[in-house]
């Protein structure tokens, strides 16, 4: 199945995206190839809006925050990303969670590349409108679709 229409399921039902992945087995290859592919959509996201602070502020010249933003989203973003997947899953356990940590791992992993088209639309609005109410509702649009598809992804995967 392609990438994009994974993407569309995964807003349509999330639970039964995780499920049919989690039902392919333990892939940590895939799992890795998902969060660099979502990570890096969340790096391109963030073209515009660089853009337009360089713009404004030459002091700071576009090519070293292009690549602050790179060293930020493609090397240390799935740093913290596992270590949030592991804490995440800690406190599945806590509530009574029986899945797994690639579980937890591929559940996060998904939501991100899932919430990867709006990520790219919150860039577009803060490159293009810049910092007020339209970037405040968006960027309110990407935390409540970031959060409905991490915890229901979550809640499937620590059913297990």
């Amino acid at each position: 199945m392609a990438i994009t229409l994974d993407i569309l399921r995964g807003w349509r039902d999330p639970r039964g995206l995780i499920r049919q992945k989690l039902g392919q087995g333990v892939r940590e290859d895939r799992a890795l190839a998902v969060l660099m592919g979502a990570c890096l959509l969340f790096f391109v996201a963030q073209w515009p809006r660089l853009s337009r602070e360089a713009f404004l502020n030459p002091e700071v010249p576009l090519d070293a925050r292009m690549g602050g933003a790179l060293m930020g989203w493609v090397f240390i973003a799935p740093l913290f990303m596992y270590a949030l997947a592991a804490l995440a899953h800690l406190v599945a356990r806590v509530f009574g969670g029986r899945g797994t940590w690639y579980g937890a791992r591929l559940a996060l992993f998904w939501a991100l590349l899932v919430l990867s088209p709006l990520a790219l639309l919150n860039g577009l609005v803060s490159g293009f409108i810049g910092t007020g109410p339209a970037a405040t509702v968006v960027g309110l649009l990407v935390l409540a679709g970031f959060l409905y598809l991490w915890v229901s992804m979550t809640i499937e995967a620590e059913k297990a």
